[in-house]
């Protein structure tokens, strides 16, 4: 079963009106924040798609249902569509309406936590901004990260319960990415115009392992390709 989310708002603050001026854009106005829970239903596991244009997106573990979300913004069309689809392999899409463009001081911060429990996989894609991702807690079946412009966290830090792939793209910024030092890594990594650094991993031919872990029966298989910037690869 398919359902569009629709939200609770609450409005903070008095409309601040952008005065006519030249260039395109919507104006910055109300401060809105919305929040909204979803529940797995009868979904076994979830493929998660996160679709930012330009803002900061945090998504971490710790959710009680499949989803709990704080979203902040006060551009009008920069509300976010949820949509979920339950069933054995559920799909939930949060999107950001509307352009990335508008004038004014404008703000739009997503704050996501997501079930520890719920198998899933992960997309996250932002256009321009800052995304710190705290995946580690939780029950991973893959993560793809799409990075645009601005600065990336990827912390996949804990115990994993399977072996998952990690698709890092990179784009005008620095991305930061930890892996847990008490399981297999296999990681490949090129850097574009930008540079890239690696701690805690032994470099093998065209690949960075985990000594000592290469035989182990959870391996996180991570594949970054960098834009404009520093990479950034820690096992800790």
């Amino acid at each position: 079963m398919r359902r569009s989310i629709g939200f609770g708002v609450v409005a903070l603050g008095a409309i601040v009106l952008a005065s006519a001026c030249g260039g395109q854009g919507e104006p910055a106005g109300e401060m809105k924040t919305v929040t909204q829970s979803i529940d797995p239903g009868k979904a076994q596991s979830v493929a998660v798609t996160l679709e930012m244009n330009a803002g900061e997106l945090k998504v971490e573990g710790g959710a009680a249902k499949l989803m709990d979300a704080t979203f902040r913004f006060n551009v009008p069309s920069w509300e976010p569509k949820i949509d979920y689809a339950d069933g054995d392999r559920g799909t939930l899409h949060v999107t950001q309406a509307g352009s990335s463009n508008s004038f004014g001081n404008s703000t739009n911060d997503w704050n996501v936590r997501l079930s520890d429990t719920v198998p899933m996989a992960v997309s996250a894609s932002i256009g321009a901004g800052e995304a710190t991702l705290n995946l580690g807690a939780m029950n991973l079946q893959r993560v793809e990260v799409k990075q645009g412009a601005g600065e990336m966290t990827l912390d996949l830090r804990g115990t994993p319960k399977r072996s998952f792939d990690v698709q890092v793209n990179g784009g005008v910024g620095e991305a930061h990415i930890h892996v847990p030092r008490a399981v297999g890594i296999v990681a490949t990594a090129k850097g574009g115009l930008g540079e890239v650094s690696v701690s805690g991993l032994e470099k093998r031919g065209d690949t960075w392992i985990n000594p000592g872990h290469e035989q182990d029966a959870i391996t996180i298989r991570l594949d970054v390709k960098g834009g404009v910037g520093q990479i950034n690869i820690d096992a800790e």
